[in-house]
């Protein structure tokens, strides 16, 4: 069900700028409380779309519009995500799973907007990826994995070829000089290193504990390789 649900809470794209980013939040409210914050003009915050845990569709902005949902940060060495993305948040408390009839009804709005907006599967993040000291949205349970294989997201390949990524080989110390610029490359902002390794595996390591290890290291190194040639991660 797709249902249009006004936000007053938008406005130009600065500079003329087209969407090169789809941006994926939880709410932590409910749907009622969510549509509620999403059109009180006093929170001055917004998406272009929400989706309820059944799969119903709520269209808040337009996308020719920049909606307020990114705040500050950055991605691929540019600010202002609001004015260059598209914003959709999912009814979710941050702790359980992505009910199915909402992943099914966002996978069908992202191949559609990817389409329209001719845009790589890469173009699809999460807030905590562009703002990794402050965010953790769409969180540890959300299903990137799921999207990748769909070509709606990106999911590093690791193989054995490209283990280890240490400084001398195995056992070593872990490059975290290398790591952090396999990020960068990326598109992830500057950032402390730590910063950056907990908002990587919230994505793409959620179950990972300690410090940084090998298997960060290659998998970072895929999503570099990813960004250069299109090679080193599933999409």
């Amino acid at each position: 069900m797709r249902l249009t649900y006004p936000s007053p809470n938008f406005g130009d794209r600065k500079g003329g700028a087209r969407v090169e980013l789809i941006v994926l939040h939880y709410t932590v409210l409910d749907c009622a409380a969510s549509l509620e914050r999403l059109c009180d003009p006093q929170a001055e915050v917004s998406a272009h779309y929400l989706i309820d845990r059944d799969g119903t569709l709520h269209v808040l902005v337009d996308e020719g519009a920049r909606a307020w949902h990114a705040g500050a940060g950055e991605w691929g060495g540019a600010g202002d995500v609001n004015s260059r993305s598209i914003g959709i948040e999912l009814v979710n408390s941050g702790a359980e799973p992505f009910a199915e009839p909402q992943m099914a009804s966002l996978e069908r709005l992202l191949a559609d907007l990817l389409d329209r907006h001719a845009l790589p599967p890469q173009a699809v993040i999460g807030h905590s990826d562009l703002a990794p000291d402050r965010k953790t949205d769409p969180g540890a349970r959300f299903d990137w994995r799921r999207l990748a294989l769909q070509g709606l997201a990106v999911w590093p390949d690791l193989t054995e070829a490209s283990l280890p990524a240490t400084q001398g080989g195995v056992g070593d110390v872990p490059d975290e000089a290398g790591f952090v610029a396999d990020l960068r490359a990326f598109g992830y902002p500057e950032a402390a290193p730590q910063t950056l390794l907990a908002a990587f595996r919230l994505r793409f390591r959620p179950m990972a504990r300690g410090p940084l290890d090998a298997t960060d290291c290659a998998l970072a190194a895929a999503l570099r390789r990813f960004a250069i040639d299109g090679s080193g991660a599933d999409a």
